[in-house]
């Protein structure tokens, strides 16, 4: 599909995995990107990515003037804005509550949440204005871990959970102004890192061993995706022709888990 001419579009958390992936898709689908980025190497990158084609802001999604900052950057260079994707995050790497002190889990809650979840709400405050000038859209990224457990740990299945019930509400207050929806993507090799409460911050999710031969065991397609295979439907939910009946939905992209069976993870061998 094609996004209408001139489509303006936010991403946060934009350096790399499915962030860069999603600039990447964007852009090929002729949208102007603005990228958000805390980290100024991974922001470097993208500009040496992708050039003038983007407009890179450095910035915190915890804090709300800096996602005042990346509408402001997207209406002052591009004119309008269409699409805003909260997408940062962090991983918790599956720290079970048991394995953790009292004090780091506290420490740690406050530091995903922040990121997960306020980053995201924040986002919403500060580009609502000018998205319902357009008519345009919100879309989060939520994960498997917003409908299952094991996605990750406590905490961050929490947060994924909490996503959902904020594109729920979102799609409420906005209406009929302001779409809201979200994709839950199943697992991927990215350098998604931990936070400093749980020793993880210089971790990243493609440290895990064999992540893909796990992703292929649990998943009914027998598939692990990379970032590029679950930006298609950020595309269609952007895009007021192909979804502008879609509110309040989460598009669940995470290779059949929500049918895995009990005998079998995937029920179609006899197919062969």
């Amino acid at each position: 599909m094609k996004l209408p001419e001139n489509q303006v579009v936010i991403v946060t958390g934009a350096g790399s995995g499915l962030g860069h992936a999603l600039t990447e898709r964007f852009l090929a689908e002729g949208a102007a990107v603005v990228c958000m980025e805390i980290n100024p190497e991974k922001a470097k990158r993208l500009k040496e990515d992708f050039g003038k084609s983007v407009s890179i802001v450095v910035g915190d999604v915890t804090k709300y003037e800096d996602n005042r900052h990346a509408v402001e950057e997207a209406v002052s260079r591009f004119g309008h804005l269409d699409t805003f994707v909260a997408n940062a995050g962090v991983f918790d790497f599956f720290r079970p509550v048991t394995d953790t002190p009292p004090d780091a889990l506290s420490q740690a809650f406050d530091q995903i949440f922040a990121i997960n979840v306020k980053g995201g709400l924040l986002g919403a405050k500060a580009a609502v204005t000018e998205l319902k000038k357009t008519g345009g859209s919100i879309i989060y990224t939520v994960s498997n871990a917003g409908f299952y457990s094991g996605g990750g740990g406590a905490i961050y299945t929490s947060t994924k959970h909490a996503l959902v019930g904020l594109v729920r509400q979102l799609a409420y207050e906005f209406a009929p102004y302001v779409r809201v929806n979200g994709v839950a993507p199943g697992g991927m090799k990215t350098e998604l890192s931990g936070v400093a409460a749980l020793g993880s911050d210089k971790q990243k999710l493609s440290d895990v061993e064999e992540l893909e031969s796990m992703l292929c065991q649990i998943t009914p397609l027998n598939i692990a995706p990379i970032p590029a295979d679950y930006t298609g439907p950020y595309v269609l939910l952007s895009s007021k022709v192909d979804a502008g009946p879609i509110t309040g939905v989460v598009i669940n992209t995470d290779g059949g888990l929500g049918v895995r069976g009990i005998a079998n993870v995937r029920g179609g061998e006899a197919l062969r």
